[in-house]
């Protein structure tokens, strides 16, 4: 399996969206308000940006209902290809499948549905733009019937972000929420292409813009009001949304999480991943070593993360090369695992020994690739003589360019003999933190950042990686 390197790797992008609102499906977590009299009832826009955290379920951007016979929604099908789909009275009205499937857990992705249900062409009735580019090929094609009321445009319709009617809670980050109502509008209303890396699509101001009578805009900006509709609206009400929900994790700061695609491929049940792949919980037991490695994969640099153990009983915590040997993390050439009763592993020998640690630890690790070293601390004790600041003690790793990949990546997972849930900080934690930051201003960490590390995100990874 190839590795997954971050994207929207570019330093400047002109406009910098503030916070997403992170979901995890497994608490089902969403918002929703009733709306009013519409500006038109066949005629608006949808556009969100959307990270996945799990990619086998189905999920919900955009729903609007007023019971189970009649309601729309916009979501991502359990392969992640995008459904656009209706019901009045019972029966289908619409219902567009891409052939594509979009389950990058790395990528920030635009989503824009623009529709007008007057136009004359039924391909022109509902447009949908993924990156800016329109989407024209589908599995399933069933466009609405000229003049349809949608859902979307219904006086006294439910509208829902990060879920549907019946459930398909989202999974993962969303952010720049919009709603148009009155107006269809092309991608070029939300983002435009980098004028250095014209491949790559990013967010422009949308403020300015005129929402209509139902129209909203959630930037998830206030974490005491996370509901609350910019454009002047109602605000949305919450539904098991807390503050901790609200991330700095945003399409123009992309950061770096767990990644699902790189469970080991032998153990493909290893655990579960939850908290927009930020926690891991383990469901192994003793059976295998199955770890994690970050999305974001470095090949020079110093680069720090924190990793708060939940639940200890066999917590490994580390950097790898990417690929795991024998079965377990700390088993391969180019793994450096600190374990639970304080070993610490490389090509499945004990290289040292340090504090174990446990339930309510917090784990520390800097790899700095400059100098072929990595340091792991306990609660801010670094362990092993190490001094990352002054570049002393810690242990000494492999160079990258002499790995099988050239790359490491952070990682963390289980040592075997139970079942521990360990919360990955790459920057914004699924928990209260104490707000230390790099040298830059990024990331939420508990414990300041060594001198000359930084936090693993796309704006430092393009200037330092």
């Amino acid at each position: 399996m190839p590795l997954i390197l971050g994207t929207n790797s570019i330093k400047d992008t002109g406009f910098d969206v503030a916070n997403s609102l992170r979901f995890n499906s497994g608490s089902n977590q969403f918002f929703e308000k009733v709306m009013g009299t519409p500006t038109s009832t066949k005629i608006g826009t949808f556009s969100c940006w959307v990270k996945l955290g799990n990619i086998t379920t189905e999920q919900t951007m955009l729903g609007a209902y007023a019971d189970s016979n009649n309601r729309h929604h916009i979501e991502f099908q359990a392969d992640h290809n995008i459904e656009i789909f209706g019901k009045a009275s019972g029966s289908t009205n619409m219902e567009l499948i891409t052939n594509a499937y979009y389950r990058d857990p790395s990528a920030w992705q635009n989503i824009v549905v623009a529709y007008d249900t007057s136009q004359g062409t039924a391909s022109n009735r509902v447009k949908l733009y993924v990156n800016g580019t329109q989407v024209t090929s589908f599995a399933t094609e069933t466009y609405p019937s000229q003049d349809t009321v949608l859902q979307f445009n219904t006086n006294g319709s439910t509208h829902t972000v990060g879920r549907n009617k019946g459930g398909n809670y989202a999974d993962g980050y969303m952010c720049e929420v919009v709603f148009i109502d009155g107006q269809q509008l092309t991608p070029t209303s939300f983002g435009e292409f980098d004028s250095d890396s014209p491949t790559i699509w990013k967010p422009i101001d949308v403020s300015g813009l005129t929402g209509g009578n139902i129209g909203f805009y959630l930037d998830f900006e206030d974490g005491s009001n996370l509901g609350n509709d910019v454009f002047g609206g109602t605000d949305f009400d919450e539904t098991n949304i807390t503050s901790t929900n609200q991330s700095t994790d945003t399409c123009t700061l992309n950061m770096t999480t767990a990644n699902p695609l790189h469970f080991n491929a032998t153990i493909p049940s290893a655990g579960t991943l939850s908290d927009g792949n930020l926690t891991f919980t383990s469901s192994q037991g003793s059976s295998a070593y199955p770890a994690m490695y970050s999305t974001m994969a470095v090949s020079q640099g110093k680069w720090y993360a924190e990793f708060k153990v939940t639940t200890g009983n066999s917590a490994i915590v580390g950097i790898g090369a990417g690929s795991l040997r024998g079965g377990f993390f700390g088993g391969g050439y180019y793994d450096y695992a600190y374990y639970y009763d304080g070993t610490f592993y490389n090509n499945g020998g004990n290289t040292g020994s340090q504090s174990s640690y446990t339930d309510g630890d917090i784990i520390s690790v800097a790899m700095d690739l400059d100098n072929n070293k990595v340091y792991v601390a306990k609660n801010n004790t670094w362990q092993h003589s190490g001094n990352p600041s002054a570049g002393s003690g810690g242990y000494t790793i492999t160079a990258p360019s002499s790995t099988n990949t050239g790359v490491y990546h952070f990682a963390y997972g289980d040592a075997g003999g139970g079942t521990p849930a360990i919360q990955g900080n790459f920057g914004s934690p699924p928990y209260s933190s104490n707000g230390n930051s790099d040298a830059n201003d990024y990331g939420n960490m508990t414990y300041s950042v060594p001198t000359g590390f930084f936090i693993l995100n796309s704006k430092n990874l393009a200037e330092y990686g």
